[in-house]
C-alpha cells in the first residue's frame, strides 16, 4: 500500500508538469505527429581529413630504391571529385621532402592563400632529391631526372586527382631546387606551363673552373666529370645540364612555351648569376619575371617568397 501510495503520488505530481515543446503544438495543432523512429543508426559526419600527408614513399626502378615524397591536398579534396592543378616544389642541397613544410611553413601559406582567395586550390608534391641536383650523374648510374619524369610525375597523375595538361603543372623550388626546377622546365618544356626559381643555384663556368677542389669534388664531381680541375670539369653532361647554359643555347620556341620567374635576395651570394641568367634571358627576348628583393640565402627570404611564386604559377592555370 505504501509503494502504491508512492507510485500514485508520483503520477499526480507528473500530471502537473508544465507539456513539452512537442505535446504543446499538438495541442495548438492535432495534425502535428511526432516523427517516426526507425531504429536505423544516427548519421555519422566524417572527421576532417589531414590534407599534409608526409614521407611517403614511392618504388622506383630507375634509381633501385623508394623515392620519399611529401604532398599538400587542398582543404576541399576529400569532399569534392575535381581534379586540381599540381605545382612541384623543390627543396634545397642537403634537405629532404619535409623541408618546404618544416622550415618554409608551405602548408600555412597554401591555407592562408587559398582561403584570402589569392590562390586557387592547388596539389603541391614535395619530393625528396637528396644532393642529386634533380639530374643524372655523367655516368648515368644516378637517374633522378628520368626518374621524376618517366616514374614520378605519373605516379602523382595516377594516385591523385591532378589535371595532367602541361598548363595546370607547374615547377618551383629554393636554391639547389631552383637549380633543379630550371633544368627540368627546360630540358622538358611540353610537362611543364612555369617555373618559378628562388635563390637559384645556378654557376658561370668561371666559377665551376675555380671553386676550390675539395668543394667541388664534394659537390659536383660525381655530377659533371669526376675529381678534375679546370677546364676540365667544364664536359659536355655540365654544359648539358647548367640552365645558364640552357638558358643560351636551348631553342627558344622551347624556352617561350614555359612562363619563367626568377627571385633572389641582394645579399645572396648567388645573386649575380642569377643576373646573368635574368641578362641571358633578355638578350634572347624570353618573356620572364625577375625580382631582386632585400634578402639572402635564407628561409626568412623563401618564405615570403613562396606566396608571390606560386601566384605567379597559378596565373597559368586560368588561362
Amino acid at each position: 500500500m505504501r509503494y502504491h501510495s508512492l507510485i500514485l503520488g508520483l503520477l499526480a505530481f507528473i500530471s502537473l508538469l508544465p507539456p513539452t515543446q512537442a505535446q504543446s503544438r499538438r495541442r495548438l495543432n492535432p495534425n502535428v505527429q511526432p516523427l517516426p523512429t526507425t531504429g536505423a543508426p544516427l548519421p555519422v559526419m566524417m572527421a576532417p581529413q589531414p590534407h599534409l600527408l608526409e614521407s611517403i614513399t614511392m618504388s622506383s626502378s630507375l634509381m633501385n630504391r623508394g623515392i620519399r615524397y611529401s604532398i599538400y591536398l587542398p582543404p576541399d579534396y576529400y569532399v569534392s571529385n575535381r581534379r586540381y592543378p599540381v605545382v612541384y616544389l623543390l627543396h634545397g642541397y642537403s634537405d629532404d621532402e619535409t623541408g618546404w613544410t618544416q622550415f618554409g611553413e608551405a602548408d600555412r601559406l597554401l591555407d592562408e592563400g587559398i582561403k584570402a582567395g589569392t590562390l586557387p586550390p592547388m596539389i603541391v608534391v614535395m619530393p625528396d632529391g637528396g644532393v642529386t641536383w634533380y639530374m643524372n650523374d655523367y655516368l648515368n648510374k644516378t637517374r633522378y631526372e628520368d626518374m621524376f619524369v618517366k616514374e614520378f610525375i605519373p605516379h602523382i597523375d595516377s594516385t591523385y586527382r591532378t589535371r595532367t595538361k602541361r598548363n595546370y603543372r607547374g615547377i618551383s623550388g629554393l636554391s639547389m631546387g631552383g637549380h633543379g626546377a630550371l633544368l627540368l622546365a627546360m630540358h622538358h618544356p611540353d610537362l611543364f606551363g612555369s617555373c618559378a626559381a628562388l635563390s637559384a643555384a645556378v654557376f658561370t663556368d668561371e666559377s665551376v673552373k675555380n671553386m676550390p677542389e675539395d668543394q667541388y669534388n664534394r659537390t659536383f664531381s660525381f655530377l659533371f666529370s669526376g675529381p678534375v680541375k679546370g677546364d676540365e670539369r667544364l664536359t659536355a653532361h655540365y654544359k648539358r645540364n647548367s640552365p645558364l647554359t640552357l638558358a643560351a643555347s636551348a631553342p627558344e620556341g622551347d624556352l617561350k612555351k614555359v612562363r619563367w620567374y626568377v627571385d633572389c635576395g641582394d645579399d645572396d651570394l648567388l645573386s649575380s648569376a642569377n643576373a646573368q641568367l635574368h641578362m641571358t634571358l633578355n638578350s634572347r627576348t624570353i618573356p620572364h619575371e625577375y625580382r631582386v628583393r632585400d634578402g639572402a640565402h635564407t628561409w626568412t627570404y623563401w618564405r615570403t617568397g613562396l606566396p608571390t611564386a606560386l601566384q605567379f604559377i597559378a596565373a597559368q592555370f586560368h588561362q
